[in-house]
């Protein structure tokens, strides 16, 4: 069984979005070509990604899009995908199927037949559901150096703690930091 792994660039202060939608401009301050191997690295080692429908939705208007061809564009584009969704009726980017319903148990299911990892980008309202439900395995963060100020959280507020081990940390060139955590004595 794969792992259920999240995936997002965030500022310091914990927002992985600006104030509107869609405002992505904090992941510029760490892109590079360190953060491109990583993430053909991680694509390589994906059975699936995992959305929330508005992630599911930029997402799918950017990436069936885009022109330029490379093993991003290429994985992104042809790896299987899953959004979840209680009101999406149709999911046209390739390889996409709707998981509504019981989301935790559909996903749970998903999860146990999985050979390789599941990825989750952005999607913070799905977090939200993920995390009670004791789904997600492993976190990994790429750090901006920068405090946002405003935006749209990661990690929404609550009352769960969650205890995580630092499995390892990537300083990057240009300032950034990618952070691995797993679940605490879950190895």
């Amino acid at each position: 069984m794969g792992k259920l792994i999240v995936w997002n660039i965030a500022s310091l202060d914990g927002y992985f979005e600006g104030p509107e939608p869609w405002d992505l401009s904090l992941h510029e301050t760490i892109w590079g070509d360190e953060l491109s191997e990583f993430s053909e690295t991680q694509l390589a080692d994906t059975e699936a990604l995992v959305f929330g429908r508005r992630t599911y939705e930029g997402m799918a208007s950017y990436w069936a899009n885009e022109t330029e061809t490379g093993p991003i564009t290429d994985a992104m584009n042809a790896l299987p995908k899953y959004v979840v969704s209680n009101t999406l009726t149709a999911a046209d980017w390739n390889n996409t199927k709707i998981v509504s319903g019981d989301i935790v148990q559909a996903l749970r299911d998903i999860k146990a037949g999985s050979e390789r990892n599941l990825y989750v980008f952005g999607s913070a309202d799905l977090l939200a559901t993920l995390l009670p439900a004791g789904l997600v395995d492993e976190y990994r963060l790429g750090l901006a150096p920068l405090l946002l100020g405003r935006g749209n959280l990661l990690f929404k507020p609550s009352d769960l703690r969650i205890d995580l081990d630092l499995i390892k940390t990537q300083p990057l060139k240009n300032g950034g930091i990618v952070i691995t955590c797993g679940l605490k004595n879950a190895r």
